[in-house]
């Protein structure tokens, strides 16, 4: 039976020339880039080539570019470096109500701490209000944190808006673009963007990698203390074969592979709705396909289905999809996502699937898995109306 991935929001496989180019680090240098030896100066000299990598790809310089051990770190050090850094400015911190946990939960601790955070709500589209940010704002907030788009329902943040009304205000914005880097482009300066997190195995890189973009702006201190490694600003020995296996699943999407991407990605869209419709089977997408939203990531309620039931069904025929984030697997907790968008009452939390695509999807891959999914809701509901 071949199997179909199609849950890439929460990880990708690595594409062959990531592969290819950690191998090639790994067999040909294994210094440790702090060391000042021919080993140490050749580890060093691919840390700065896949530093210039990165930073090309996000507009910036190379010393704006931190690398972390992923998003989830560059996130809490944001989040929680800059909260204590700048709370004689104020501590207020402005987010949304369906950001990832790794944003989430330092807020919350935070919370504890005395610091007063404004959880701004979304509508049915997953979109935050901009007259909600603006009513939020206020002289004593100093850091406002948002994502670039949902890895739930792919819907996208107003971020050039909320950065055009920070350029003249005190706070730092900081922008989790951990499912939006690689496929879209990214200009954190232009946007009066002054942080901005991402992670290597969400574009076919390797795990345990991300960044943490800084502008000139930003000081604050390591969030990881040790050594001086990352000039000072995140201790521990740099992973290197990680780092050169980021650049290289950078260097792969260029402008033009990034809109060959979306065009696919919408495409698949399309195939998979349009087989629903011409099959009679009701659905509603969690969202709005209108919108401006993350193209690879298509969330579906299927009523009267239950997720669970319908995962395992897809699961054993050989197509992998999610009930939502993968930071949540396993937890019996409901969705905080579309908890926020449709209320704890909805039975969307609990009947609804998020497909997402990748690099290696194909059209045949959506018709099969299109085919599928038709199949398993007409058994599962008739299993239902049986009863």
């Amino acid at each position: 039976m071949k199997h179909v991935y199609l849950d890439n929001a929460a990880t990708t496989p690595m594409h062959p020339d990531v592969v290819a180019a950690m191998t090639e680090q790994m067999n040909a240098d294994f210094g440790n880039a702090s060391s000042t030896h021919y080993y140490g100066r050749q580890a060093h000299s691919a840390l700065d080539k896949a530093r210039q990598t990165v930073a090309d790809a996000l507009h910036t310089d190379a010393a704006n570019v931190v690398f972390t051990g992923g998003a989830t770190e560059s996130n809490n050090t944001a989040i929680i470096r800059t909260a204590y850094a700048r709370r004689d400015q104020g501590m207020h911190i402005i987010t949304s109500a369906i950001e990832h946990l790794s944003v989430l939960n330092p807020l919350r601790r935070l919370e504890s701490e005395g610091f007063r955070v404004t959880y701004l709500p979304v509508d049915e589209n997953g979109e935050i209000s901009v007259s909600d940010f603006d009513a939020a704002l206020d002289d004593e907030t100093t850091l406002v944190t948002l994502m670039w788009g949902n890895n739930e329902v792919g819907s996208r943040m107003p971020i050039d808006k909320v950065g055009a009304r920070l350029r003249n205000h005190q706070a730092w914005f900081h922008v989790d673009a951990t499912q939006a880097f690689g496929l879209e482009d990214i200009n954190p300066a232009a946007l009066g963007i002054n942080m901005l997190s991402a992670s290597a195995h969400k574009l076919n890189g390797p795990k345990g990698v991300g960044l943490l973009y800084r502008d000139d702006q930003v000081h604050i201190q390591p969030f990881l203390l040790g050594g001086e490694q990352e000039t000072k600003r995140r201790a521990g020995t740099e992973n290197i074969p990680g780092i050169v296996g980021f650049a290289a699943a950078v260097q792969r999407l260029d402008k033009h592979a990034k809109a060959e991407l979306e065009d696919r990605y919408v495409g698949f869209t399309r195939q998979i709705t349009s087989a629903l419709t011409d099959a009679g089977v009701e659905f509603h997408v969690n969202g709005n396909l209108e919108h401006e939203r993350l193209p690879h990531v298509l969330n579906l309620w299927l009523p009267g289905v239950s997720t669970y039931a319908l995962q395992t069904n897809l699961d054993l025929a050989g197509f992998a999809v999610s009930g939502g984030s993968a930071c949540t697997a396993g937890s019996l907790e409901p969705s905080h996502v579309l908890t926020a968008m449709f209320g704890e009452d909805s039975p969307r939390i609990a009947e609804s699937i998020r497909i997402s695509y990748g690099t290696v999807t194909t059209a045949e891959d959506i018709d099969a898995f299109a085919a599928a999914l038709i199949k398993a809701v007409q058994r599962l509901r008739a299993r239902a109306a049986a009863k």
